[in-house]
């Protein structure tokens, strides 16, 4: 007769305990970092489903033309019914104004878009579709649970937190650079930073759990030495070459945008199958992220040309892909030219480590894009299974003053405050 009243009594203390806003907003980040790591399994494993099927591993060059063209044609179809996919720049947005996505259902074309154009071989990664399920995921959560604009953008943030650990398997780094991307001059949503890393981690511990994969790191860098003040120096230099980098990025999209814009919309994603498709017989590196590229050079002899060349179609590849409606993000692409640049020049820089000039360059190259110089750090150090370089940080310091001007990510703002009007934009 007593254990009835013993349940009860537990049942009563979980409800009190629950009731209390803070740790009721914890459960649901907890939550939403769990749903978010078995999410981003359930998305990686399609994605390997997908690449076995029609990526470019598996065909010969012309075949894989043709595979690339006809993947355009079924996201453009797809486009058509099932309506416009979700992308980052607009969870942005709304996470800001509404404190996040204003709804789910973008996600029912964003997802099989986004497999399809990065499986067959697309220029860009899985980060930003990935980032903008998990995240869109959070709000659905926050929103079922009835959360304020506040704590319903903490979620939000959480959620895209799960979905880039899942990626980059870096928690600490990926906590700071969900928070980062929102803004152009730095993390702004301080409040949300620990829950964050509770996302992050949560979403990180299902991934490892469902996968069985270890905490290892991504990239297989050789151990680097004691940092030395020239490297320092060439930290910085990497910083102005990474901007270099972010600019041409940049302005290469803006271009191409407008003569994209003189297709029709249904042709586009079929003319950036074929343009993709024909990069290939230039440089096999033109296609696909760059992830196991990046793990291919790390042992392998490669000539500097080829790096240098590797760098440059990655560059037009990823701008084609992001003008001709193929869905993914540029992060690891970018990561991909940075390393590429800082391996072919290391040789020819006296006093310069190969390897510390690489997490520099790549940390910089990105940054000057996305404007993440913390996160941006902690990831590719966490990737590398590198200490934080003070070289590393310096170089995404320095990109990010050169770029400020700069962006892509045209919703990236300053915080909205609570006597600001939703929807103004803060200068």
């Amino acid at each position: 007769m007593q254990l009835p009243r013993a349940d009860g009594a537990a049942r009563a203390v979980v409800r009190r305990t629950l009731d209390r806003p803070h740790n009721r907003l914890l459960s649901i980040v907890v939550v939403t970092g769990l749903l978010g790591g078995g999410v981003g399994a359930a998305y990686l494993g399609l994605l390997k489903l997908v690449e076995h099927v029609v990526g470019p591993s598996h065909w010969s060059l012309t075949a894989h033309l043709g595979i690339m063209a006809a993947v355009g044609g079924v996201v453009a179809l797809l486009t058509r019914w099932l309506g416009n996919p979700a992308d980052v720049e607009l969870l942005v947005d709304n996470i800001h104004v509404l404190g996040g996505a204003d709804e789910i259902r973008s996600l029912r074309s964003l997802i099989p878009v986004s497999l399809l154009c990065i499986g067959a071989g697309g220029a860009l990664g899985p980060e930003a579709p990935l980032v903008t399920t998990t995240g869109t995921l959070g709000s659905w959560i926050g929103t079922r649970a009835r959360l304020d604009r506040d704590d319903l953008r903490i979620v939000s943030i959480a959620g895209m937190a799960a979905g880039f650990t899942v990626l980059f398997g870096a928690p600490l780094g990926s906590a700071v650079f969900a928070l980062e991307i929102l803004h152009r001059r730095g993390l702004e949503y301080y409040e949300a930073l620990l829950p964050s890393a509770v996302g992050a981690l949560c979403g990180y511990a299902v991934y490892a759990a469902v996968t069985g994969l270890g905490l290892e790191p991504v990239f297989q860098f050789p151990v680097v030495p004691a940092l030395r003040l020239s490297d320092l120096g060439w930290g910085a230099a990497a910083g102005v070459a990474g901007a270099a980098v972010a600019y041409g990025f940049t302005y290469l999209c803006i271009g191409l945008r407008r003569l994209v814009e003189l297709v029709p919309g249904p042709a586009r994603p079929v003319l950036g199958g074929l343009v993709l498709g024909a990069c290939a017989f230039a440089t096999p590196y033109a296609l696909t992220n760059g992830e196991v590229q990046i793990q291919h050079l790390t042992t392998a002899r490669v000539a500097a040309a080829t790096l240098l060349g590797a760098a440059a179609m990655k560059l037009l590849a990823s701008a084609v892909t992001v003008v001709t409606g193929w869905k993914g993000g540029f992060i690891i692409p970018l990561f991909f030219i940075g390393f590429c640049l800082a391996r072919a020049a290391a040789s020819h820089l006296p006093g310069s480590d190969p390897w510390i000039l690489a997490a520099a360059l790549m940390v910089a190259c990105n940054v000057g894009v996305t404007k993440t110089p913390i996160g941006s750090t902690l990831v590719v150090t966490e990737m590398a299974g590198m200490a934080v370089l003070p070289s590393t940080l310096l170089a995404a310091l320095v990109s990010l003053l050169l770029t400020s001007q700069v962006g892509l990510i045209h919703s990236q703002r300053r915080r909205l405050g609570a006597d600001d009007v939703a929807g103004e934009q803060v200068p």
